[in-house]
């Protein structure tokens, strides 16, 4: 299994490798989704992202000094604009070399700069010490992990006992049939597709105690496509003039299955959680590791 847990994360990265220049650009560095409050709402794509962000800023009310992980930090924007709001000390990890280039240009120039820090690493192999974080952010990053139980007993171990841990996921819902979840899936290149019920266990199994989570779905699935592809329009002729027009085609044709889902078959999750104060290493309590 780390065997295979590897060959997959390098497969991972160098997805990633390839798709974060332009990805970025689009999005002003942030490398998740967006949050609309409405049809007519008229924020930029960049802050309906950053919205998501602040979201969970809030859900685990970070406070200046506090250590937090990034844990898949993607380009550095989610970091840079925790570490801006609150004051805490932010340390961003990814499996993409080019990733952690543009996530360290872009906390350098930022107002952040001696608060945020970007590493080459894998969330499920990291190479802190036992408790070493005051929190844990993972921003759609779970759903990519090979191994999700091993990916979240990680965490857990890295994250001090009475720290918190804040995820945000796609979750199937209701309507998407099996067929069509692991057709999305495979489609945008994610290993899990829970339930909001699955993500809640997977938490749960880790050793955290659920203490909030939320279902923002329709705000963001709900409102993805007509937003952000005039978004991408308007970007179009600046996008073509840096990367090239084959890049930007590539860039559409990677993001067109994200579309394909009807709105009522794809949620979209915010969970926090806790780790005991009576937890070990991992958690314990002999549930990490016991499945997905």
């Amino acid at each position: 299994m780390r065997g295979k847990t590897m060959v997959e994360t390098a497969e991972i990265g160098k997805a990633y490798d390839e798709t974060s220049p332009v990805v970025s650009a689009v999005g002003d560095g942030q490398f998740h989704l967006w949050y609309w409050h409405s049809d007519e709402d008229g924020a930029a794509l960049a802050e309906a992202m950053r919205r998501i962000t602040r979201k969970v800023a809030g859900a685990l009310a970070l406070e200046p000094g506090e250590r937090v992980l990034d844990a898949g930090c993607g380009c550095g924007g989610p970091a840079v604009q925790l570490a801006s709001d609150t004051g805490a000390d932010v340390t961003g990890v990814t499996v993409s070399r080019v990733q952690v280039a543009q996530a360290r240009a872009r906390g350098a120039q930022s107002e952040a700069a001696g608060r945020v820090r970007f590493e080459y690493g894998d969330y499920t192999e990291l190479d802190y010490a036992d408790a070493s974080f005051d929190a844990v952010v993972a921003l759609e990053s779970l759903q990519c992990a090979p191994d999700l139980p091993a990916a979240t007993a990680e965490l857990a171990r890295v994250l001090r006992p009475g720290g918190r841990i804040a995820i945000t996921e796609f979750s199937r819902e209701r309507a998407m049939t099996d067929a069509d979840a692991a057709r999305f899936a495979a489609s945008i290149g994610i290993n899990t597709l829970h339930t909001l019920d699955g993500w809640l266990d997977a938490l749960t199994r880790a050793g955290f105690d659920i203490e909030e989570y939320t279902q923002c779905g329709p705000r963001v699935f709900g409102r993805r496509k007509w937003k952000y592809l005039d978004h991408v329009d308007a970007l179009r002729g600046d996008l073509t003039a840096t990367f090239g027009a084959a890049a930007v085609a590539e860039f559409e044709d990677g993001v067109r299955p994200f579309f394909a889902p009807a709105a009522e078959h794809l949620g979209y999750v915010v969970i926090v959680a806790g780790k005991p104060h009576d937890s070990g290493p991992a958690g314990d309590g002999g549930r990490a590791g016991d499945g997905g």
